[in-house]
């Protein structure tokens, strides 16, 4: 049976847009408060003005080290505490690796695996004080596969199945459930480096899905009595063939 979400204090990363704003709309549909946290302050307020008083903004910028280290202090200045921690933000590189250069690479990482272990690093004491507590991680089929296409992206993927994972174990006496969703391609501003005809391709094939599709799997990790835990789920779209 599903538990119900009404009262819960969420944290979501990369809140402005594509999965992190369906999830924001889908928590806050399902009565929740949601700090929504991304560095685009104008795409906040866009954000928070339309979706209510629920809709708290946090401006951060994840790849900053002081910034980032400042957004659950800063958090809890706004909210009482925080039930539920979503790291949600990260960005794409595709191509060979040889097509890609050293500060990019670096940005990916800070973004898709530094910020993620520093961000459930400081929400720990928290939500070891308090006993409860939800973590989930937007990780991705490239963290299942070897996606020899997109060499960095999937490294840093598996980089976070490995950390999550190794995360869930260590917190099972705190009372806190560590998860992850890994979609396959989503409709959203990743897939900006995706090749134009490739793109194309998939769109007519129905090799992709929406953001809220996603949002949906995040809830029902969310939902489940505190008992289980769904460590990861997968969720593809019904033609995509490539792994």
């Amino acid at each position: 049976m599903a538990e119900s979400l009404e009262g819960k204090i969420a944290a979501i990363t990369g809140a402005a847009s594509g999965i992190g704003l369906a999830t924001t709309e889908a928590l806050l549909e399902a009565g929740a408060t949601v700090v929504m946290v991304d560095y685009d302050e104008k795409a906040l307020k866009e954000c928070t003005d339309r979706l209510g008083g629920k809709a708290i903004a946090q401006v951060t910028n994840l790849i900053d080290p002081e910034s980032c280290g400042r957004m659950v202090p800063e958090i809890l200045e706004k909210v009482d505490h925080i039930d539920i921690l979503y790291c949600n933000a990260g960005t794409y590189i595709g191509g060979d690796l040889t097509e890609t250069d050293g500060a990019t690479i670096d940005r990916m990482l800070s973004l898709n695996v530094n910020a993620v272990m520093k961000n459930v690093h400081d929400v720990i004491p928290h939500m070891s004080e308090r006993g409860t507590g939800d973590i989930v991680v937007t990780c991705s089929i490239a963290g299942h596969f070897p996606t020899y296409w997109e060499p960095v992206y999937s490294g840093s993927k598996w980089a976070i199945t490995s950390f999550v994972q190794g995360m869930r174990r260590q917190m099972i006496p705190h009372g806190i459930r560590v998860a992850q969703v890994s979609p396959g391609p989503v409709i959203s501003a990743l897939l900006a480096d995706w090749p134009e005809e490739n793109l194309r391709k998939a769109k007519e094939s129905g090799s992709l899905i929406e953001a809220s599709e996603v949002a949906d799997a995040v809830l029902y990790i969310l939902t489940r009595s505190r008992n289980v835990t769904i460590r990861d789920m997968l969720v593809l779209p019904t033609n995509f063939d490539r792994v």
